[in-house]
């Protein structure tokens, strides 16, 4: 069972993520607060899983929010849900400590696999905040030698997402994600999926956790 928080202080999104979560199987929500006040204290106490926190809230910020469960509550992967997606807000996150960023426009599936991801410990990133990683990173990244695209599919792979789920938020085929791969294990000398994920995270590509 994933246990689960959930902080957002438009109280039509909270009750709407409640009644998604309920959905989900093996998801438990033990705790739906208004602000990032409250968001700390229901993480501090209940020790979930996964903390789904939005940024812009009252009393305290998703951001301070954020490392202020990050420490109290180390076992808990915090993952920002917003509609925000500039790269000030987005890095400001991951160096708080989040391990996730997704988007409030994303589909309830991707929600789904994002708080699955986050409780196995990976890190998922909706597409347009891993543009914008990349784009802080790729100068001081030594993947120098790999396209934008390349980057990106790698970032995803290193997020968890699988050729599939990757071909659909980049708007591509599985075919062309498959081709990419193949390019990005020759250029980073490695040989599966796994060892190219390790590799992004060794080398700075992925959120720091």
């Amino acid at each position: 069972m994933i246990d689960i928080v959930i902080a957002d202080d438009h109280k039509v999104v909270r009750a709407g993520l409640e009644q998604l979560i309920a959905t989900f199987e093996g998801v438990r929500l033990v705790g739906s607060g208004g602000d990032g006040e409250q968001a700390v204290a229901l993480c501090t106490e209940r020790r979930p899983a996964v903390a789904l926190i939005d940024l812009e809230m009252p009393v305290v910020d998703g951001i301070e929010a954020t490392r202020q469960i990050v420490e109290a509550s180390p076992e808990t992967n915090v993952v920002v849900f917003t509609s925000f997606s500039d790269r000030d807000r987005i890095l400001r996150a991951f160096d708080a400590g989040a391990i996730g960023y997704l988007l409030k426009d994303c589909d309830p599936e991707t929600l789904e696999r994002g708080i699955r991801a986050a409780a196995r410990g990976l890190a998922p990133i909706d597409p347009k905040a891993a543009a914008e990683v990349l784009a802080e990173r790729a100068a001081a990244s030594p993947s120098g030698d790999l396209s934008d695209r390349e980057r990106e599919v790698l970032i995803l792979v290193g997020s968890g997402l699988a050729n599939k789920q990757i071909a659909r938020a980049l708007g591509i085929s599985e075919k062309t994600v498959k081709g990419h791969l193949t390019r990005v294990f020759q250029a980073i000398g490695v040989q599966d999926r796994t060892q190219a994920a390790l590799w992004a995270e060794r080398n700075g590509l992925l959120p720091r956790t």
